[in-house]
């Protein structure tokens, strides 16, 4: 199929050079969308069909579409009707499948196969042990795809609508990651023209993990899905700063929307002098009353600011042709124009509607007490408003030392006065982190659109992480989107979920832990060490793990990460930092705790849980951090301590 597009000839077949060169590029596109990719087969399953329109009629399911010479399907794509039934059929509910085959590959040569015989009642209905080994394989190097995987709940998520919003609430292990960036390959295969024209968006906490999922969907064929954290979103200001944590919290609530909105409508003042137009040898005046009635029906419709300060002058412009007309004169639009480019009318404008400066309004709230009380009475308290101001305020915009909360203030002032634009589907991974503020940023790029939100509760670590899916998808603009939850772990050993689960309780009262279905013996372990041992053993432990094949994370308080990587150097030990690329030679990856959310290794050492903790602003966030480090692994966990254990951690 790549052969017969590289051998197309289309010097002859355009009218134009601007038809050739758009041809020429939709050419170049479809011929990476069928790249050979290494050791990922084209075809994973089967089905033969017994009866209906598909009677006797067999299909080889795969990543992509495939056919042959004469444009016969030789593979069908996943994510056709068709292939429904390779992920939803079961002894039950056979839906006219006779029989299901499963392909094993290693290395991507074909060396296993797997029947099941869904319409035979002799036949025992089974785990299938490539199903299980194809889940539990080492894995080395980015995130693949599931589409061999894909479980039944699982993929009524990843076919859901296009229409509605979805909110996966998902445990580790349980693939909700996999689950959103599936889904948006498949509303690219059931609604592709029109987000071709909307765009797709996939969020990631950070550019560590937005690497570690990179290569997914261009292994489904998908190349054009944009990725980008939150901070790429609001990158009006450069962020040279950081916030307390009191400070960020007050700047991420969701009243500041108000704030800034009074803020922003303060600009508009009512006209106290009438207007005198002169046209040629004609003067027409509008009364101070009919101007002051014009400005405050554009407040009162509640557009953007932007666009009441670009309607004003059309607006005032009319009330000018409506006099030429009583006069007798017939103007037609290029005269309205005229007037609305005419020198007294832009004065009246730049008085009343005068132009705002997203950033500097944001800058004047922070440092002008004055300023901030005024517009934040009645919603924010003195205290709060103290917590905003800062302590060495900044004369300009480019000199200030613009925080991450600030940036997500100067977004939302910014779509105050000139509406964001939107796209066809967003999806937000991690999203119990994000403050309200923050959801409305997200929102705000997909209010025409739809949206695939993606956490879990329990792995909150922010101080305003997120306490319930509907406040948070009321803050996205999403208020009736549909929450599923995900309980059945595939990726964590049911040792270790279940040693990660006791600190639930303490953290996330009432959540319920994942079920893990994957029984490892052997797959947890508890070191101690000596304190002046500490480092050693810990690097001992990565010896450990390296024996086994697969990847290898340690896991460490960011305080810790700088000695343990020194250990590791004088070792010998060779070690990446998250978001590097493993490679057969280099297996190893320090993380700090901070940034493990997101990623999974086969085996991690986890260095001082309490140094964990204590890394944290309070013991619930701590908890939460702990949560976190202790649930990456999918093949085994060795946790090394030197300090006592977590008492949540006692069985």
């Amino acid at each position: 199929m790549r052969e017969d597009v590289e051998s197309l000839d289309i010097k002859d077949v355009t009218a134009n050079w601007v038809n050739a060169v758009v041809l020429e590029r939709q050419i170049e596109d479809r011929i990476k969308a069928l790249a050979d990719l290494s050791h990922t087969p084209l075809f994973f399953g089967r089905l033969d069909y017994l009866h209906t329109t598909q009677e006797g009629q067999r299909f080889y399911i795969g990543r992509r579409h495939v056919h042959d010479a004469d444009g016969d399907p030789m593979v069908i794509d996943w994510r056709a009707p068709v292939s429904q039934p390779y992920y939803q059929a079961s002894k039950q509910h056979p839906q006219d499948v006779g029989l299901r085959r499963r392909f094993g590959y290693t290395g991507g040569e074909l060396t296993a196969y797997e029947d099941e015989h869904l319409s035979d009642p002799t036949e025992l209905e089974r785990t299938s042990r490539l199903l299980q080994a194809e889940i539990e394989r080492p894995r080395v190097g980015p995130m693949r795809d599931i589409v061999a995987t894909i479980q039944p709940e699982q993929d009524e998520i990843v076919r859901s609508g296009l229409s509605g919003t979805v909110c996966v609430q998902g445990g580790p292990g349980t693939g909700k990651t996999a689950v959103g960036l599936h889904r948006v390959a498949y509303l690219l295969y059931a609604h592709r023209e029109r987000l071709a024209r909307t765009g797709t968006l996939v969020i990631g906490p950070n550019r560590s993990f937005l690497h570690y999922i990179e290569q997914v969907l261009p292994a489904l064929g998908e190349l054009e899905v944009q990725q980008a954290t939150v901070d790429d979103l609001v990158a009006h200001v450069e962020v040279r700063g950081t916030d307390q944590a009191a400070t960020a919290v007050v700047k991420g609530d969701a009243r500041m929307a108000e704030v800034l909105r009074r803020a922003v409508r303060s600009h508009v003042t009512l006209p106290k002098e009438p207007l005198m137009v002169v046209r040629g040898s004609r003067r027409w005046r509008v009364p101070a009353y009919e101007l002051e009635e014009i400005v405050r029906e554009l407040t009162e419709r509640d557009i953007r600011y932007g666009a009441a300060r670009d309607a004003l002058p059309q607006r005032i412009a009319h009330a000018v042709l409506v006099r030429m007309e009583q006069a007798g004169e017939a103007p037609d639009d290029r005269v309205q124009n005229a007037v609305a480019r005419n020198a007294a009318v832009k004065a009246v404008v730049k008085e009343c509607w005068p132009a705002v400066d997203p950033a500097k309004l944001v800058l004047r709230l922070l440092s002008d007490p004055e300023f901030l009380a005024e517009h934040a009475c009645g919603i924010l308290d003195e205290d709060e408003q103290k917590l905003l101001l800062w302590e060495k305020p900044a004369r300009s915009v480019k000199t200030a030392k613009w925080s991450a909360a600030d940036a997500v203030l100067v977004d939302e002032a910014t779509d105050l006065v000139e509406r964001t634009a939107s796209l066809g589907h967003v999806v937000v991974d991690e999203a119990q982190d994000l403050s309200p503020m923050q959801y409305r940023a997200v929102g705000r790029r997909c209010t025409t659109g739809s949206a695939t939100v993606l956490g879990d509760l329990a792995q909150g670590t922010t101080p305003w992480a997120t306490q319930s899916w509907a406040q948070a998808l009321t803050h996205l603009g999403k208020p009736d989107a549909v929450v599923e939850e995900l309980t059945a772990g595939f990726r964590v050993p049911r040792e270790v979920i279940a040693y990660a689960s006791r600190l639930l309780p303490h953290m996330s009262p009432g959540l319920a832990p994942v079920e893990s279905v994957r029984e490892n013996p052997g797959s947890l372990e508890i070191r101690r060490a000596e304190p002046a041992a500490l480092d050693a053993d810990v690097v001992a432990a990565c010896r450990d793990a390296l024996a086994h094949e697969g990847s290898i994370g340690l896991i460490a308080a960011d305080a810790r990460v700088a000695p343990l990587a020194e250990a590791l150097a004088s070792a010998g030990l060779p070690y990446l930092a998250p978001g590097e690329e493993t490679t057969a030679e280099t297996r190893l990856t320090l993380v700090p705790a901070s940034l493990a959310k997101g990623l999974e290794y086969d085996y991690v050492v986890l260095d001082e849980p309490s140094a964990v903790v204590d890394g944290e602003p309070d013991e619930r966030t701590g908890l939460r951090r702990l949560y976190v480090a202790l649930t990456r692994a999918v093949s085994g966990l060795t946790v090394v301590h030197a300090a006592e254990l977590p008492g949540q951690l006692e069985g």
